[in-house]
């Protein structure tokens, strides 16, 4: 079963209501993550691992561009 079919043959059920609000929740979460991102200075993104051009890029993204590993 796909991601999405997964997530829609919830709808309705209290299971399907616990998933949306589970992803809006991540979402708000996701996007609060990437503002931080943006701010932090070239040492602490250095500790991270990454560089300024990679975290302006991550910052830079959409919040419903969820991660690839996240699920509903």
């Amino acid at each position: 079963m796909t991601y999405q079919t997964e997530c829609l043959s919830h709808r309705g059920t209290a299971a399907g209501s616990r998933a949306v609000r589970f992803s809006i929740w991540n979402l708000l979460r996701l996007h609060r993550q990437r503002r931080s991102l943006a701010q932090m200075d070239t040492a602490a993104l250095e500790d991270m691992g990454i560089t300024r051009r990679e975290a302006q890029i991550e910052a830079a993204r959409p919040f419903w561009q969820m991660p690839h590993n996240w699920t509903c």
